[in-house]
């Protein structure tokens, strides 16, 4: 691309090695979880939401296990301020949450803040201003000193209005723009603020890192975060929280890099929606979690409705590939994916191992409240035998012999193929039961009846376009004599006999379900499917079956009724 040299990295590295982090293996714990939705996500928004959109979402946000929600920015509109009021004169916030909001360095909107928090159990007041170099320069046009004043001044305002307004308030402080401060003038920042606030163990303090844009590769951001917490005053006292924003794709490698370099704290929104390209994926991150068997505190084990809520909030759409929520992320539609998906399901309920470890699923897609049938095995024309197999044997349980699931296999992704879409389990069934079970034409077996001695001898009553005709025959079981008589009545040939039988488990389990494969006289295979409550009887079935699809044109009347 053109113009390469006009850009420049523009963060700043720690002014020593910080690289502590790099020898942890995984974040073993969950962070403490602060959801921005009702601010960050809302702002985002093309049409912000209501008042009541946002105290149901609030409601929801709670019923996930939040404990921390930033609910805006209550100096900014009506709308915010209302909010707020809403739910602490409703008493909509649980005695275990704390809700937080955020405000700049100026009076009038301390004050507005505080007027709008009046009697809120439990708070947190969260100050900025912007630190960066790009910042000071460009927009404030103000010195290093200069910015400080504006932080300390603001940190000394939230302690007045505080003592003298009803309520339990906390304080967090961000260097917005942290990403592309000096490090060393971020520490001085901070520090500075920490003194104003003198943190106790009662009463501890918030330090937010925030990746306002992100600028570098994320293992920067962690040593830039274990510069600060090795360097922070007061420390022991000091929550260390991360608010990364998602402008390289890095938002979640952030979050958890930074995790690992002492942060304890984490500001996001489900799904990452925020401005821009957006915050933290919480969920994302919390099931990223999961996956290494780490509880995240957090309850998305009915991902589907987490989606639904939030779509329906904020008219936002879930991407398709969304990790872990979006609809295709468990979807295989190669066939070497589903085959493989398909037996390590299968060892999976065999040998009940003590961890999951099934091929390209890196958790148990149940476990989020995600279906195998509709969200695993996607069929079309790239599916495999093994998928569609295993389809038709999870949901509706038939367990087809394997060349029998490989002939039904080419049919149906020709069926997609030539139709150019996605077939539903419900049309796989669907060509499933017409191609295989229970075929009448041209032979329709009405009723049967045997009697055993040395030998199986059979008769059977058939329907043959429309006329009545008994054909008799013998062999050493029911099958092998019905085999017989068909071939010596109905002028037909065939060879190779194979069968399967087994109890249908799903549906009605009364029911039995019997395979057959024969061959034609150029080695060309032909299965057939019978059900039926009398086992016997299925097999007899799908005898016939295999034979109508071997025949395939209705017959003559000379080899129709060549019968005894």
């Amino acid at each position: 691309m053109k113009n390469a040299e006009k850009y420049a990295r523009c963060y700043f590295m720690p002014p020593k090695p910080c690289m502590k982090w790099a020898e942890k293996e995984y974040v073993d714990k969950a962070p403490i979880w602060c959801s921005v939705d009702l601010r960050d996500g809302n702002q985002s928004l093309i049409v912000p939401m209501s008042l009541e959109e946002k105290v149901a979402f609030f409601q929801y946000l709670v019923k996930v296990g939040f404990k921390e929600i930033e609910v805006g920015f209550p100096a900014a509109s009506e709308t915010e301020y209302a909010f707020l009021r809403t739910l602490i004169e409703k008493d909509l916030i649980p005695d275990d949450v704390t809700v937080q909001v955020l405000t700049q360095s100026r009076e009038h909107i301390i004050q507005k803040t505080f007027e709008a928090l009046k009697g809120a159990k439990q708070a947190v007041v969260h100050l900025y201003n912007s630190t960066s170099v790009a910042q000071r320069e460009q927009v404030f046009q103000k010195s290093r000193q200069e910015i400080i004043d504006i932080a300390v001044s603001g940190a000394e305002m939230l302690l007045d209005y505080a003592a003298k307004t009803e309520g339990n308030f906390k304080f967090e402080y961000s260097p917005e723009s942290f990403t592309g401060t000096e490090m060393e003038f971020a520490l001085e920042i901070c520090n500075r603020v920490l003194d104003v606030w003198k943190p106790a163990a009662d009463n501890k303090v918030i330090i937010n890192l925030p990746v306002t844009v992100s600028h570098s590769m994320p293992h920067v951001y962690a040593s830039q975060v274990e510069y600060m917490c090795e360097n922070l005053k007061y420390r022991e006292n000091v929550i260390v929280s991360l608010h990364p924003h998602n402008d390289r794709g890095c938002a979640v490698a952030d979050s958890e890099m930074g995790l690992l370099a002492g942060a304890d704290r984490i500001e996001g929104t489900l799904f990452g929606n925020g401005e821009r390209t957006g915050n933290v994926d919480i969920v994302t991150m919390a099931l990223n979690m999961y996956s290494h068997g780490v509880d995240p505190k957090l309850d998305f084990s009915n991902l589907p409705e987490v989606v639904a809520v939030y779509e329906k909030m904020t008219g936002m759409h879930v991407y398709e590939r969304q990790p872990y929520s979006g609809k295709l992320v468990f979807a295989a539609f190669s066939g070497s994916h589903q085959d493989a998906i398909a037996k390590g399901m299968k060892w999976w309920e065999e040998k009940k191992p003590s961890h999951w470890t099934v091929p390209y699923l890196p958790v148990d897609p149940k476990d989020l409240g995600r279906e195998y049938d509709g969200d695993v095995i996607r069929i079309n024309s790239q599916s495999g035998k093994g998928g569609i197999g295993y389809l038709l044997e999870q949901k509706f349980g038939y367990e087809l012999p394997p060349k029998m699931r490989e002939s039904f296999g080419y049919a149906v992704k020709s069926v997609s193929d030539h139709q150019h879409k996605e077939l539903m389990p419900d049309e796989v069934y669907g060509i499933f039961q017409s191609m295989y079970v229970n075929i009448e034409i041209p032979f329709k077996m009405e009723n049967y009846t045997y009697r055993k001695n040395e030998s199986v001898h059979i008769k059977i009553d058939l329907m043959i376009n429309g006329m009545n005709r008994c054909i008799e025959g013998e062999g050493n079981g029911t099958l092998d004599a019905a085999s017989n008589a068909i071939q010596e009545n109905l002028g037909v040939s065939y060879g190779n006999l194979t069968y399967k039988e087994h109890a249908l488990e799903l549906g009605s389990k009364s029911q039995a379900v019997a395979y057959v494969g024969i061959s034609d006289e150029k080695g060309n295979a032909h299965w057939g499917v019978g059900v039926h409550n009398d086992i016997m009887t299925a097999s007899v079935k799908a005898l016939f079956s295999a034979v109508n699809r071997m025949v395939k044109e209705p017959v003559s009347e000379k080899t129709a009724f060549h019968g005894k």
